[in-house]
């Protein structure tokens, strides 16, 4: 990294993230000036290396900015289908997109996406940014209780894949404690040179070859033809603070439609309906936004189960003392995404085109060149002098994940105390429940009233143990007041810094 910058007038930086390696990158480039542009890019570079079962340079990435004084923007760096993608024999192999493998696959993003940040007001090179995480991977990072644990996990599908079993077991078959990336570092130090090698240059090649002897169908032509996509956000104002959501393919429609709900549990479940019936991608047709955001007749049949992807995800969220703000997710979706990493390059290879359907009538159905229906849902929220950046891991309950923490997030005086509150979520298959299902935490004060609306609404009820990765992993990170102050869930192996 270059020498520390001359700026006396420098912002100070609220972070969170869910892993200590994030933080620690964030920190080393705030001290050299970055703002939170700079310092949400170092910490999502170094979850890549720390964290390859939530996130990889092989997924796609979400964010939502609000550059200080300035509107928001919303950033979709989210990957297409292969063009030479073999639809009919995907619906003659069965109802539903495989859980796994080459044929989900589709274009990672989350490097176009870091670029696409960067050129929105980041103050250090690129190169700077990646260092860290460059570092731990050469270097090694020790395996978090959350990385083991989704080892354990899913350790059958990891020993059919030579390059996740080179990088998580040892020679007896056993987890390793420590990740060693050297592949991953030269990957990112030639990303740091230049990041448009990924798609157009001597990396796209090396990854494509590696993707075709797995047997998937992108080309080099796909990976040239991937830009991503700074777009509005989707807005709503509740009690005159503006929430911001991205717009389809993903799912902030979701998350804004039941925003400050006084019947929370009803209006998810009529959203999650709506979201599953209706999100597709704009560039494969219209997409009914009125009904996403429940403005329209309810939708009350679901379509078929979605196949299962155990939402694994990053978020990092800052804001800084000039009122900028970045909530960036990052994701390979299903633990360890495709089950697939690229060994040349040291690339975990997302599953994100598990998500699409293969029902010729619905809006997010497969086909050449189209953006699967996305999960990740960054929000940003503006009332006056504060400004509130709030993301989750939490696959496809993370709008209502959110939903139950968003109000109280403007003002709330201990934010570790909210994030650590037992939550509840809504889903089926994707939660490992073989029936539409309430899942609570123990100990919620409002349980006996949820327990009655679910009935009403055919929905089972079930409580975990305890605290629960399915209830998702929040970050958030605020300015109010003139003050800054963050939280990361308890959940995860997250910390914050304000520096």
């Amino acid at each position: 990294m270059s020498s520390p910058a001359s700026s006396p007038g420098a912002s100070r930086v609220a972070v969170a993230a869910p892993h200590p390696a994030a933080i620690e990158a964030a920190q080393a480039v705030i001290a050299h000036g970055g703002n939170a542009l700079d310092a949400a890019l170092a910490a999502a570079a170094a979850l890549t290396v720390a964290y390859p079962h939530q996130c990889s340079a092989g997924g796609d990435l979400v964010a939502v900015v609000r550059p200080a004084g300035g509107e928001p923007q919303a950033v979709l760096s989210i990957g297409a289908a292969a063009t030479a993608v073999d639809v009919d024999a995907l619906r003659a192999a069965g109802p539903r997109m495989p859980f796994g493998g080459p044929q989900t696959v589709t274009v990672p993003g989350v490097v176009a996406g870091w670029a696409a940040l960067h050129g929105l007001g980041a103050t250090l090179p690129l190169a700077d940014l990646l260092a860290p995480a460059r570092a731990l991977a050469a270097d090694g990072v020790p395996v978090s209780a959350g990385l083991h644990r989704a080892i354990l996990g899913r350790l059958d599908g990891i020993r059919t894949d030579p390059g996740l079993t080179a990088l998580l077991l040892d020679g007896a078959g056993n987890p390793v404690t420590t990740l060693r990336q050297p592949a991953l570092a030269a990957t990112l130090d030639e990303i740091g040179r230049n990041w448009r090698s990924f798609y157009r240059g001597h990396l796209a090649h090396r990854l494509v070859a590696g993707l075709t002897k797995l047997g998937s169908p992108l080309s080099v032509a796909d990976f040239a033809s991937h830009q991503a996509e700074i777009t509005s956000p989707l807005v709503t104002v509740i009690d005159d603070t503006c929430w911001y959501a991205a717009p389809p393919p993903v799912h902030g429609a979701t998350f804004l439609a039941i925003a400050g709900s006084a019947d929370l549990l009803t209006d998810a479940r009529h959203a999650q309906l709506a979201r599953d019936a209706l999100l597709g991608d704009p560039r494969n047709g219209p997409i009914d936004l009125d009904g996403l955001l429940l403005r329209s007749s309810p939708v009350t049949t679901a379509p078929s189960d979605p196949v299962k992807p155990a939402g694994d995800t990053v978020a990092v969220t800052a804001v800084d003392s000039s009122g900028t703000a970045v909530t960036l997710i990052q994701s390979v979706f299903q633990s360890f995404g495709s089950g697939m990493l690229e060994p040349d390059t040291g690339i975990v290879l997302h599953n994100r085109g598990s998500s699409f359907s293969l029902d010729p009538s619905h809006p997010g159905r497969i086909a050449p060149g189209v953006r699967p229906p996305h999960t990740l849902c960054p929000t940003v929220a503006v009332a006056g002098d504060t400004v509130v950046a709030l993301g989750c891991q939490g696959g496809r309950s993370q709008p209502w994940i959110l939903a139950q923490v968003a109000p109280e997030a403007l003002t709330s005086p201990d934010l570790p105390a909210l994030l650590a509150r037992p939550r509840w979520i809504i889903g089926a298959r994707e939660i490992d429940r073989p029936v539409p299902t309430l899942v609570m935490e123990p100990g919620i004060p409002s349980a006996p009233t949820l327990t009655t609306t679910a009935e009403s609404l055919d929905l089972a009820v079930d409580t975990t143990a305890g605290p629960h990765d399915d209830a998702g992993h929040i970050q958030v990170s605020r300015l109010r007041n003139g003050a800054l102050s963050a939280a990361s869930d308890p959940r995860a192996d997250g910390t914050t810094v304000i520096t």
